[in-house]
């Protein structure tokens, strides 16, 4: 497995790695599947400001993680999203796509990163708490669009 900055083509099996884990439910705030185009005008709304990575073994997409800015966050920190293929958790994808975040992060000169999470999602917490994330806030009021109320976790990584 090599961690690598992801390419546009790279979008179709981002997508569907994110559809099964949006299917499954649960764990992410994103309620709706997602199009290749989804993901690949998501990789080009912060160019310079975002860092997309992937881990690829040989050809085959087990994870990807990006960062980039937020409105309501300051200038020097960026908000994370990570997302791991059923089956494959566990096994050190979230650790390595982390750490080439991170490394990614202080090139830009960026100072924390942000990591948004439902309340509910107790596998995302648990990775999150391990990557070494601290809870900083808490928003019990967040609700899906079904009417669930989920709440979000906040967690900040000072680089």
């Amino acid at each position: 497995m090599i961690i690598r900055a992801a390419e546009d083509h790279d979008a179709d099996q981002m997508a569907a790695l994110l559809n099964q884990i949006i299917e499954v439910g649960g764990t992410t705030a994103i309620e709706r599947g997602v199009t290749i185009d989804d993901l690949r005008a998501w990789m080009s709304r912060a160019p310079g400001q975002s860092i997309w990575t992937v881990a690829d073994d040989d050809g085959a997409i087990l994870g990807f993680q990006w960062v980039e800015p937020h409105p309501n966050l300051p200038r020097d920190a960026v908000d994370i999203a990570s997302f791991v293929k059923i089956g494959v958790t566990g096994k050190g994808v979230g650790r390595k796509l982390f750490e080439a975040t991170c490394a990614g992060c202080r090139e830009l000169g960026l100072k924390w990163i942000n990591a948004a999470i439902r309340s509910d999602n107790e596998s995302g917490l648990r990775y999150y708490h391990r990557m070494g994330f601290k809870d900083w806030s808490s928003d019990p009021t967040v609700t899906l669009s079904n009417g669930t109320v989920t709440g979000k976790t906040y967690k900040r990584f000072d680089l």
